[in-house]
């Protein structure tokens, strides 16, 4: 069962160059680029993006967040012009917005095709999985405007993949295909293009299946720690799991593992 999402921010009365959709079901999310066939993303589209992700996050009907597009190809970028009319503190706001899947306490999935270019390759770096069909591509070309990547996209791909190999990428404006990006660790997984709703599907039932409450607190940890040394990581995780301990999920696990069945989770 499908239903609409309502929010509280006047500036999400319309929506600009995206939709958003709540199964309530499956406990499901999709925030779907709506701009084929190439779903540019605009300047107003990423201030947009930011607060959908936030009345998401706060959305208690929603376990698990998907972000898609409609048509072959995610995204070719953003709206090249759009830079040179966008105000400096505007500009300024740019990764802050883009980052917001990362923020998002709840999982992020990007479903990736096609083009996956600049700024579309970005707000899919700062999700929690990415999910590349055959046909993706992804780059940063950014270059060949006489500029660098602006949300994000640099320095997050060299925290995945290795100095080496994002000034290969970055420095080139070179495309990286969807089975590459699986090998190096980019993406998730890589599947036939006819398969990227399935495989989607698939890894939003199995997320939904966990407790949100350790979800929540893996990704807070994850997130960070990514920059920690190992002794202060460790540390960390030790404080997560105590608490943890206390949670009626993680009582719920283990009597569910006692008596072999499958888990009913709360969140609590």
């Amino acid at each position: 069962m499908s239903a609409p999402l309502s929010f509280a921010d006047p500036r999400l009365d319309a929506l600009n160059g995206f939709r958003v959709e709540i199964d309530i079901a499956r406990q499901r999310a999709d925030v779907i680029l709506d701009r084929p066939p190439l779903n540019v993303i605009e300047m107003p589209q990423r201030d947009q993006l930011r607060l959908a992700f936030e009345a998401l996050d706060e959305d208690a009907r929603v376990r698990v967040i998907v972000l898609r597009a409609l048509g072959e190809h995610f995204s070719s970028g953003g709206n090249i012009r759009g830079f040179l009319e966008a105000s400096p503190e505007h500009v300024s706001r740019l990764a802050w917005n883009i980052a917001a899947p990362a923020r998002c306490a709840k999982p992020v999935i990007a479903a990736n095709r096609g083009y996956c270019f600049g700024v579309g390759f970005e707000i899919s770096l700062a999700c929690d999985f990415r999910i590349a069909s055959e046909t993706c591509q992804y780059a940063l070309p950014e270059q060949r405007l006489g500029q660098i990547p602006g949300s994000g996209g640099s320095a997050r791909l060299q925290k995945m993949i290795g100095i080496t190999r994002t000034k290969d990428i970055v420095m080139r404006s070179k495309r990286i295909p969807g089975q590459q990006a699986y090998e190096w660790g980019v993406a998730s997984e890589c599947v036939p293009d006819d398969r990227l709703e399935a495989a989607t599907d698939a890894l939003v039932e199995e997320l939904c299946a966990f407790s949100p409450i350790a979800q929540r607190t893996a990704k807070k940890l994850l997130n960070d720690t990514e920059d920690a040394t190992l002794s202060i990581a460790i540390e960390l995780e030790g404080h997560c799991y105590s608490r943890l301990r206390q949670s009626a999920d993680f009582k719920e696990g283990v009597e569910a593992f006692h008596a072999k069945r499958n888990p009913s989770f709360t969140g609590a």
